[in-house]
Order: C-alpha cells, then sequence, then structure tokens
C-alpha cells in the first residue's frame, strides 16, 4: 500500500533489486517483461534456485524507456537480453519492443534481443486449460533456460 502513498510516484521501468543475484558481470541473461508474466518468471527463477537471470520489469512502453535499458545495458554487460511475454508472438509488445530495445542498448553493444513467449496465432487462447499451462509454463522455462 505504500506505493500508493503521499510522495510515491510511477516508475517506468523496474530493475531487478534481488539481494540474490549473481555480481552484474556474470548474469548470464535478462529478462524482460511487463504484466503479470514477471510474477511468474520470479516465482519460477526463485523455485529453481536461479541467481544468474535478472528480471527488468517495463512499466511503460510508450514513451519508451530508452535511458532505463542503456544502464541496464551498462549494468548487464554479457548478458544475453530476452522478451517475454504470454501473448502470442504477434498479438503481444514483442515486435514493438523488439527493435526498441536494439536501438537503446546500441550506444553500449550490439543486441539482437531473443523472444521467450507463445508462438504467433490466430485466436488469442488455445481454448483448453491443458495446453495453456504448458504454455506458459514452456515460456517461463524459455526465459529461465
Amino acid at each position: 500500500i505504500e506505493d500508493f502513498a503521499v510522495g510515491s510516484r510511477f516508475h517506468r521501468y523496474l530493475p531487478d533489486a534481488s539481494p540474490a543475484l549473481k555480481a552484474p558481470d556474470q548474469i548470464r541473461k535478462l529478462v524482460l517483461c511487463t504484466g503479470k508474466v514477471y510474477y511468474d518468471v520470479l516465482a519460477e527463477r526463485e523455485k529453481r534456485g536461479v541467481t544468474d537471470v535478472a528480471i527488468g520489469r517495463l512499466e511503460q512502453i510508450s514513451p519508451f524507456p530508452h535511458d532505463h535499458l542503456l544502464e541496464e545495458a551498462k549494468k548487464y554487460p554479457n548478458a544475453e537480453i530476452v522478451w517475454c511475454q504470454e501473448e502470442q508472438k504477434n498479438m503481444g509488445a514483442w515486435t514493438y519492443v523488439r527493435p526498441r530495445i536494439s536501438t537503446a542498448m546500441k550506444e553500449v553493444r550490439d543486441v539482437k534481443p531473443v523472444y521467450a513467449g507463445r508462438a504467433a496465432a490466430a485466436a488469442t487462447a488455445s481454448g483448453h486449460a491443458k495446453v495453456s499451462a504448458a504454455e506458459q509454463a514452456a515460456l517461463v522455462d524459455e526465459a529461465l533456460a
């Protein structure tokens, strides 16, 4: 509730603040995401005891937080950059954020973000709970792999 108290403010980007992470130069992957999938990836990271994958949350994608991602590129010089989303590849933010991630980080290094999420599809959902759960588990696994 303190996030809504007087003196608080909106954050366009929330970097990983976990004290359990390895040193920034030992982070092998930076997973960028927005929305609920963050909590799924975080829970699985904690469950597995993964300490070399950082998770950054884009809370606002337009205007894009170029300045924050530039700082992340500097902070994690060896990290592969991954965009993780629950939505199908052709329905989520992937096509919007991919070129912007590259542009934001190009001052530090050439970045080609990797996609972790559901395949492109004509429908927004599979219509089957078991299929949806398997897809969700697969995208979280891909993000942390």
